[in-house]
């Protein structure tokens, strides 16, 4: 799978999720499902507020493995990746759920922009 979202297309977010889902529908059971959705969704939201150049999401699906990739364009120096910790306001849980939920995830600076993505392990029972 692989959707590019523009940097105002905010509404785009339930659309990859739909997205998302019918890309798993034969290929993972309903909880790692579930999972990637709530994943994609928080970082194609983080992507789209936090940059101006909106994003490309990648899917890739083997009966193992799960990855989906969350690549921006922002032009901007790299901060060090942040994970807040649960109690720090109102912003900066979605990481914490990538970092809860997912079997792996990371940040890879591209030439322009970055790459954050995560995994899940599992397939299809």
């Amino acid at each position: 799978m692989r959707r590019r979202v523009g940097h105002t297309e905010r509404s785009a977010v339930g659309e990859v999720r739909r997205e998302l889902r019918e890309f798993l529908r034969h290929r993972s059971d309903e909880e790692r499902t579930e999972a990637a959705e709530l994943l994609v969704s928080e970082l194609v939201t983080n992507a789209l507020i936090h940059t101006r150049h909106g994003a490309v999401v990648t899917a890739t699906a083997t009966p193992a493995r799960l990855r989906v990739e969350v690549q921006d364009f922002a032009s901007e120096d790299l901060p060090a990746p942040y994970v807040p910790n649960a109690d720090d306001g109102t912003h900066g849980r979605g990481l914490i759920l990538v970092r809860s939920l997912a079997d792996a995830w990371g940040v890879e600076a591209q030439t322009l922009g970055k790459v954050v993505w995560f995994e899940l392990h599992g397939g299809r029972p």
